[in-house]
């Protein structure tokens, strides 16, 4: 009698098992022994492509498809977890999306390493077969936040089982090499509308506003060209903060504002110059359990503040060395009912400004100027009934994190940008303006308003993602991916996909 090779196998254990139990039949079930001891040479006698699919799939899962498959799925997953990557999305929502896809497309044993730099994805095969293992460098970040959401809408459509792995690449492809859905130069002008917006919130008349725009929209046309080649970032910072504070100092010397608070044109250009850093996606990366890109994104967030630091300190040493009058200490601006107003029409035009100059489609600008009304308007009612800088904060920006948590997904617009977004308005460029002056010019040198500024900067952070996390049980559609995370999710999709074999 002919026995297959793979006797010592996992589907021939099962065969002898069932001999055995033939074996010790009692006679008066007779008729079932025999049953099952056809059955078990059945089993021995098939060959390997006819073993019974319930044997296959118990000893190593459904069958998986051709190595090149693998790879193209792996490729794919990669590919669309780089965009995610590169445009600010936590290690969580990666690490979800990419096990999102693997399983819609086929492949539902694959483990996923996320770090600063690099994306890794395992697809295990079980004992009979090599992993296979691909890896994915993220060389590249730019606030893109339309291709952002393009990504995440084909990450619905695969899951959801609408669309093919090939069509899907070839949707990718056309998604990252698209031009930007806007001239570079609306950008320019979000940036300097930005900071025009940002001078009325912390106390600044019209003049001030329009300096603050001019300074920024130069600022960030120098970046612009200074990125052409290749200038670090923490260089660019550099540069932007002794532009944008020395620039300042040569206006008011110039006697050009009438205005007695000009150091407001500076704490608005340092606020356009913070709103790119990534401190909601480290602190969201840090919340989730992701240290290693948690540590990777606070120590260039730190580096970023440091260039931004030093182009400021450097800025006012040179203004004091070419005998420029000294510009007095901004004193903290203090919240009154009749400039409530103001501030809630400032943080949604800053919002709405900032989701433009980073290329966010129409609903989702209109969506952030909305984010950004609820936060100035909780930020400023809070501050009227004496709460201190880094509790209201830390309140609005829990609010703006919930609200967009609940809503922005129904409104088919990405959480990631409504909340980043929603609290640019609220980031600390006074504050830090204060601390640096305090650091750089007052003779001794005073440390704790900078640290306010850190403070306020982490409770924002740590808000939204706190936010997020408290609009999952409300939020409908909650799905299993999303609660076996533990996590917020402020990208990709929610549900668990369907395994679906190629």
């Amino acid at each position: 009698m002919k026995i297959n090779q793979r006797g010592k196998g996992h589907a021939s254990r099962h065969a002898w098992q069932v001999l055995e139990a033939a074996q010790d039949a009692p006679p008066s079930r007779r008729h079932t022994g025999n049953v099952l001891r056809r059955r078990a040479w059945h089993i021995l006698e098939a060959h390997t492509g006819e073993q019974p699919a319930a044997d296959t799939e118990e000893a190593i899962g459904p069958q998986l498809p051709s190595d090149s498959t693998v790879n193209f799925v792996l490729d794919l997953s990669l590919r669309i977890g780089e965009v995610q990557m590169s445009s600010g999305a936590g290690a969580s929502d990666v690490t979800a999306t990419i096990i999102a896809l693997t399983s819609a497309l086929g492949l539902p044993h694959c483990e996923v390493d996320v770090i600063f730099t690099s994306i890794t994805v395992t697809c295990h095969r079980g004992t009979d077969m090599a992993p296979v293992t691909a890896l994915r460098v993220v060389r590249s970040r730019s606030l893109d936040y339309s291709r952002l959401s393009a990504a995440e809408m084909l990450v619905q459509q695969i899951t959801r089982g609408n669309i093919s792995a090939e069509e899907a690449q070839s949707e990718l492809q056309r998604i990252t090499s698209a031009p930007h859905p806007y001239p570079r130069w609306t950008a320019t002008l979000a940036w300097g509308g930005l900071a025009g917006f940002i001078a009325l919130i912390i106390g600044g008349g019209f003049d001030v506003a329009a300096v603050a725009m001019v300074i920024s929209m130069v600022v960030d046309r120098l970046g612009r060209l200074l990125n052409r080649y290749a200038l670090p970032f923490f260089f660019q910072q550099v540069v932007g903060g002794l532009v944008a504070t020395l620039s300042a100092m040569v206006i008011v010397s110039s006697n050009l504002l009438t205005t007695d608070k000009p150091t407001l044109v500076v704490a608005a250009a340092v606020t356009v110059l913070l709103s790119g850093l990534s401190t909601v996606s480290a602190v969201q990366d840090a919340i989730t359990g992701f240290n290693v890109t948690a540590a990777g994104r606070t120590m260039e967030t730190a580096l970023m503040s440091a260039g931004l630091i030093a182009g400021v300190v450097l800025a006012l040493k040179i203004a004091l060395l070419l005998g420029l009058p000294r510009t007095p200490l901004p004193e903290v601006v203090s919240s009154t009912p009749q400039g409530l107003p103001l501030v809630i029409i400032g943080g949604a035009g800053a919002a709405a400004c900032f989701a433009l100059a980073s290329y966010s489609t129409m609903r989702a600008t209109l969506v952030a100027a909305a984010a950004g009304t609820i936060g100035a308007a909780v930020y400023g009612a809070l501050m009227l009934t004496q709460f201190d800088q880094v509790s209201s904060s830390a309140i609005a920006a829990t609010l703006v994190g919930f609200c967009g948590g609940v809503l922005a997904r129904r409104l088919k617009v990405t959480p990631l940008v409504v909340a980043v977004s929603g609290i640019t308005p609220l980031l600390p460029g006074l504050s830090t303006y204060r601390g640096l002056y305090q650091l750089g010019v007052e003779p001794g040198g005073n440390i704790s308003t900078l640290m306010t500024a850190v403070a306020i900067g982490l409770a924002l952070a740590a808000g939204v993602v706190l936010g997020e996390y408290l609009a999952q049980p409300v939020r409908t559609g909650l799905g299993l991916l999303e609660r076996k995370l533990s996590g917020p999710r402020m990208a990709g999709p929610l549900r668990p996909a369907k395994r679906r074999l190629e």
